[in-house]
């Protein structure tokens, strides 16, 4: 018997045998073993179930960034209302301070009394018309223009008090301010000498302080005092 060298060896079989079983027939692959094909389709499955694993969790990474992204859409309108609201609002008013209950008392003027120490004070009239006092024998020339302030002065005390014109001052806006003169004051007060005596209590003198002052000057206050160490009071002249 003969064989082809190009054949696989065949081990001669008695007529009206086959081959063992499983052995394979001449020209027939091995069949696969079954272990293998269960390891082969377990690899298979696990790689689909892992690229399952990876969409679900990319699914789920892309839906939450989704969420998120709506979630931000749906509260940025109900921002941006809060916002418009508040501005739309108005804005609210701060309490306004207490008004005080009084009234800051005005300075007295002319023809209102006030008192210093002993003497009651009534500033009656204001006249800067003059630059002479005097008669024609006895007087004074102003060096710029005399302001004479008419004054009643009644002693509220219980002792006679000497009326002191050097104590009386006048001042302008400016806060500037003036002595009286008292040479003039003699001529214009001739007629009543008084007014330069003590005054005895319950007893008024009038007379005239006179204000050698420039004639671009306005006079707007007094200070009058009862003695040169009093406190003094104000009167408004303007």
């Amino acid at each position: 018997m003969s064989y082809d060298p190009n054949q696989p060896y065949q081990p001669p079989v008695a007529p009206g045998y086959g081959p063992p079983p499983g052995y394979p027939l001449a020209g027939q692959p091995p069949a696969p073993k079954k272990g293998n094909a269960k390891l082969i389709l377990g690899i298979v499955a696990g790689l689909f179930g892992l690229c399952c694993a990876g969409g679900v969790i990319a699914a789920v990474a892309s839906g939450g960034d989704e969420t998120k992204a709506v979630a931000e859409e749906a509260a940025a309108p109900a921002a941006q209302e809060t916002t418009t609201a508040a501005k739309a609002a108005p804005a609210k008013k701060t309490a306004a301070p207490a008004k005080k209950t009084q009234a800051a008392k005005a300075t007295p003027g002319i023809g209102d009394p006030v008192r210093d120490g002993k003497f009651e004070f009534v500033v009656t009239k204001v006249d800067c018309a003059k630059t002479k006092v005097g008669n024609e024998y006895l007087n004074k020339k102003a060096q710029g223009k005399f302001c004479m302030v008419s004054v009643t002065v009644k002693n509220i005390g219980k002792e006679a008090q000497l009326f002191h014109g050097s104590s009386q001052k006048a001042m302008d806006a400016q806060g500037t301010e003036f002595s009286n003169d008292g040479a003039a004051e003699m001529y214009a007060n001739q007629d009543n000498a008084t007014f330069l005596n003590e005054i005895n209590p319950g007893n008024s003198a009038k007379g005239r302080l006179i204000y050698d002052v420039p004639k671009s000057v306005k006079l707007t206050r007094m200070e009058l005092h009862d003695s040169p160490f009093s406190g003094g009071v104000e009167v408004s002249l303007s």
